[in-house]
């Protein structure tokens, strides 16, 4: 029993004791029990040399503080919510007014799913290999653009860009707009570089849905030979609550084989793949379920390889793994794929669809194993595409 009367505060849901994922509400910093909030700024006397943690206003100095702080924070909050009366200052609030709950100093997005970028290849390069010499090498990645990561629920404008057409290029609004189902990590702890996979684990202070946004039509026109830049930095989705990596030690795994050996500088002792279980809504219906597990590349090798060069990981920074597709067609995590480019329509709401109109809504979740059978939650991304602006 516990003082929290909220029925989907149980282990066999998502926001049980097991996840507590913390978020920011108009009010500050607070831990998601169910389907309401807890703010913690109100509790800051229970949390001694935390206090000022969990008081301020976003996630931003947690994610300074490191693991050690980010532990002892999560014990406290499992005494906390698992006591049988309400500690002094204790109060839930409706789940309202959702903000990015971190100030995102830089964003990397990865691309780690083979199937993805086989299928990706098939599409894109029809008479080339569909793997790149490199990718199997190294997790392939480039930086996007912080400034546009948002958070679920604020609308995608639909972007303009370059176009190419049989009459030469054009300008003016993606034709072809598209989603990317991602699991991204929420970068912490002091500054460093050079990582190796088993430092870059405490650096990573948590786990939380995004949706890269692309424009597929601007995407093919620009992206040869310095890879995506304005068909993928409009817009970012991620969401507003951040699972704590804590709370995945059950759903830990070893990704498939990438049929070669690594670097030493890539080499994990025991990998940090995990067993994430998503699920993409088009209009409320599901049309795909990406499995996390069969990504080749994990978090802990994507630190370790961009910071290889001696570029530095910080607080705030995020990484995406790249669009999350299996080898089904109805695991793939983006409509280009599911479309096969657009030559095999998707049946949504019986209509057949290839890509993104304006209205449309998407909607990600996903979920991961945790102890005694329970179940981790990371918390929905949702976007709505917006017509795009006339000015454009």
């Amino acid at each position: 029993m516990t003082w929290i009367e909220d029925p989907a505060f149980v282990a066999d849901a998502p926001f049980g004791p097991q996840t507590l994922p913390y978020g920011v509400l108009p009010d500050g910093i607070a831990v998601r029990v169910g389907d309401q909030a807890l703010p913690l700024r109100p509790l800051a006397d229970h949390f001694g040399g935390l206090a000022e943690l969990v008081a301020a206003d976003n996630l931003n100095p947690l994610l300074a503080a490191g693991r050690p702080a980010w532990s002892e924070l999560r014990a406290r909050l499992v005494e906390l919510v698992s006591a049988t009366s309400a500690p002094r200052g204790g109060a839930l609030v409706p789940i309202t007014g959702a903000v990015l709950p971190f100030e995102v100093a830089d964003y990397v997005d990865f691309y780690s799913s083979r199937h993805h970028a086989e299928n990706v290849g098939r599409i894109f390069r029809p008479d080339g290999e569909p793997l790149l010499p490199n990718w199997t090498h190294l997790p392939v990645g480039y930086h996007g653009r912080a400034g546009t990561v948002v958070v679920s629920g604020t609308p995608v404008v639909r972007p303009h860009g370059q176009r190419r057409t049989s009459e030469g290029p054009v300008f003016g609004p993606s034709q072809r707009l598209d989603i990317e189902a991602e699991v991204g990590f929420v970068c912490g702890g002091p500054v460093a570089s050079r990582l190796s996979p088993s430092r870059a684990v405490d650096h990573v202070f948590g786990v939380a849905l995004v949706n890269d946004w692309s424009a597929r039509d601007v995407q093919a026109w620009e992206y040869q030979p310095l890879g995506p830049f304005l068909g993928k930095s409009f817009a970012t989705s991620v969401a507003a609550w951040i699972t704590p990596l804590e709370a995945f030690a059950v759903a830990r795994v070893t990704p498939p084989p990438l049929g070669n050996d690594v670097l030493p500088y890539l080499a994990e002792e025991r990998p940090w793949g995990l067993d994430v279980r998503l699920e993409v809504e088009w209009n409320g219906e599901v049309v795909s379920r990406p499995p996390f597990r069969e990504m080749s590349w994990t978090f802990a090798q994507q630190l370790a390889h961009l910071s290889a060069n001696g570029a530095t990981v910080r607080p705030g920074d995020l990484i995406a793994s790249g669009t999350v597709s299996g080898p089904a067609r109805d695991e793939r995590g983006s409509f280009l794929e599911l479309s096969w480019g657009g030559k095999e329509p998707v049946e949504v709401a019986g209509e057949q669809r290839t890509f993104l109109e304006d209205g449309d809504t998407v909607r990600i979740t996903a979920t991961a194993p945790g102890e005694n059978g329970s179940v981790v939650g990371l918390a929905e991304v949702v976007g709505t595409i917006a017509p795009a602006d006339a000015e454009g």
